[in-house]
C-alpha cells in the first residue's frame, strides 16, 4: 500500500509543479493557437513518438480527428507511428531513425505542424522528424521532460514537463494532449 500512495503523492507533486510553471502554461496555450491557425490555414498535424509516446501520438491524433468535447468535423491530423508497414521498411532498406523523417518527407508541406513526443527528448527518429520538418518549413514542437536535450534545438515551440521520472512525464504528456485538444476544439470551431 505504501507504494502505492508514494506514487500517487509523487504524480501529484509533478501535476502541481506544472500548475506553477508559468512558461509551461504559456507554451501549452501558444502552441494551441499554433496549431488552430495552422488547421484554420489549410494545415495539417503530424505526430510522432516512441513506445508509450507512440501510443500519445495516437492518442492526440484520434481526439483531434474525432472529438474531445465538441461534436465537429474532424481535423487532419496524422500519427505516423501507425503504419507498419511503412515504419519496417524504412526501418529495414533505410535507418530505424530516419522512420518519421521519411513520411514527413513525404507527406509534410509549409505550414504545417510536426510534434515530436519523447520522454528522454533524444530519441534519434524524433530528431531527424524535427530536421526535415524544418528544413521544409513545418512548424516545429515537442513534448519532453525536464532535461536539456537534443530535441531543444529544433523544437520552434517546446512543452517540457518538469519531472525526470519516466512515468510521470508521460502521464503528464497526455494531460497536455488533452489540454491541447481542448483548447484547439475552441479556438478552430469558436467556443
Amino acid at each position: 500500500m505504501n507504494k502505492i500512495l508514494e506514487y500517487i503523492k509523487s504524480s501529484i507533486e509533478t501535476k502541481k509543479n506544472i500548475l506553477e510553471d508559468a512558461l509551461l502554461l504559456e507554451s501549452t496555450e501558444r502552441l494551441a493557437v499554433i496549431v488552430s491557425e495552422a488547421l484554420l490555414n489549410s494545415g495539417k498535424v503530424l505526430v510522432a513518438g516512441n513506445g508509450g509516446s507512440a501510443a500519445d501520438a495516437q492518442h492526440f491524433a484520434g481526439e483531434l480527428m474525432c472529438k474531445l468535447y465538441k461534436n465537429r468535423s474532424p481535423l487532419p491530423v496524422l500519427a505516423l507511428t501507425t503504419d507498419s508497414s511503412v515504419i519496417t521498411a524504412i526501418s529495414n532498406d533505410i535507418d530505424y531513425k530516419y522512420c518519421f523523417a521519411r513520411q514527413i518527407e513525404a507527406l509534410g508541406h509549409k505550414g504545417d505542424v510536426f510534434v515530436g513526443i519523447s520522454t528522454s527528448g533524444n530519441s534519434a527518429n524524433i530528431i531527424e522528424a524535427l530536421k526535415i520538418s524544418r528544413s521544409k518549413g513545418l512548424i516545429t514542437a515537442g513534448l519532453t521532460g525536464s532535461e536539456t536535450t537534443e530535441m531543444d534545438k529544433y523544437c520552434d515551440y517546446l512543452i517540457k514537463i518538469p519531472a525526470k521520472d519516466v512515468p510521470h512525464i508521460q502521464e503528464s504528456h497526455i494531460m497536455i494532449v488533452h489540454i491541447l485538444a481542448m483548447l484547439i476544439e475552441d479556438k478552430v470551431f469558436k467556443a
